[in-house]
């Protein structure tokens, strides 16, 4: 567990949180006036391995060189050239901060971090990060690296194993009771897509029926070329039995500690996939409840409605997929180069 302090006064901002692993799609907006929850759980935080902030440079202004060094290898709207290592956490657990009253800008229902750091130390005035809550934003408070210090409090987290990840960690529900799909689905779905698309070498791919077919099938079928699955992905990870046959990709869960993949069998191409939709996956229990005959007793109530279900098949977020897509060094390949092209013209 560590705290997080002023880099100027060393006053404790934060409460005792533990790291998890980078959430790819925590920047990233989702829908139009959707209020969408707090991104990171209570007691952790994640830090952003790329750049973030001003000052900014358009891809023009930028060597191709020097963006694949920084490990961009396709073009971008433009690419921050502000510090890495941004912290996230959830706001609840930000201690000893105000806000700054003359940076509350916001586009609609809240503050979206438009006019820099928000957040002030309440000892001594020093920015130290920004409050983000505004609709389609994941609702999250940023603090700014060379703003505070990182200080040990307590002994380290053990890394969870496998199994325990499996016991332990709840999968997201994909659909709430109206049958929308829950953001995080559609969000993580759309990153391990582009790592999808980019280890299918331009085949078309097949999922099996169910769930990963509502996730993936459609995108697919749209990104990849038509006609008959030339190779098959699957899921694979633990507390599942090994495919059969054994699919050509599998689709496997990031640990929630470390973001490292579960290793697939020699052989098998690995995509990840963030644990808690993976497990939701995984692990979802679509049985309808059996019918029963006769009356319920007096003073009982029904409390079984069916489970939701969703109204449609997985949205891609084209914003994440290409973002992702462009961190990959596969995205260079002509065949792979020609479809990002031809998704990002969709939005020039």
């Amino acid at each position: 567990m560590e705290v997080f302090t002023c880099a100027r006064c060393d006053a404790v901002l934060t409460a005792p949180l533990a790291r998890v692993a980078w959430i790819a799609y925590a920047h990233h907006s989702y829908g139009n006036g959707v209020t969408l929850p707090v991104l990171m759980a209570a007691g952790t935080y994640a830090v952003d391995p790329e750049p973030s902030g001003p000052p900014w440079r358009r891809w023009n202004e930028i060597d191709p060189a020097e963006a694949e060094a920084r490990g961009v290898f396709a073009p971008v709207y433009g690419l921050s050239f502000g510090a890495p290592g941004a912290i996230v956490m959830a706001p609840g657990d930000a201690h000893g901060t105000v806000l700054i009253p003359e940076r509350t800008g916001g586009f609609c229902c809240g503050l979206d971090g438009r006019d820099g750091p928000n957040l002030a130390c309440a000892r001594c005035g020093q920015e130290v990060g920004t409050r983000i809550d505004d609709c389609s934003l994941w609702q999250a408070t940023w603090l700014t690296p060379n703003s505070v210090r990182r200080v040990a409090d307590g002994p380290p987290r053990p890394v969870m194993i496998w199994s325990a990840v499996v016991e332990r960690e709840r999968g997201t529900p994909p659909v709430d009771a109206y049958g929308a799909w829950n953001p995080r689905w559609e969000l993580a779905v759309s990153v391990t897509l582009a790592h999808l698309v980019a280890a299918s070498g331009g085949a078309p791919v097949g999922v099996p029926d169910g769930p990963l077919a509502a996730a993936f099938r459609r995108s697919l079928d749209t990104l990849l070329p038509p006609g008959p699955p030339a190779l098959r992905a699957n899921l694979a990870g633990p507390g599942l039995p090994v495919p059969d046959p054994v699919p050509d990709i599998a689709i496997v869960p990031r640990h929630p500690q470390t973001g490292e993949p579960w290793a697939p069998p020699p052989g098998v191409a690995a995509v990840p996939l963030d644990a808690e939709v993976w497990l939701g996956l995984a692990f979802h229990d679509d049985r309808l409840p059996v019918p029963a005959r006769g009356r319920l007793p007096d003073g009982v109530e029904r409390d079984d409605p069916l489970p939701p279900r969703p109204s449609r098949s997985v949205w891609l977020v084209d914003e994440v997929f290409r973002h992702t897509l462009s961190r990959l060094p596969a995205v260079r390949a002509p065949w792979l180069r020609a479809l990002y092209d031809r998704e990002s013209s969709r939005y020039l």
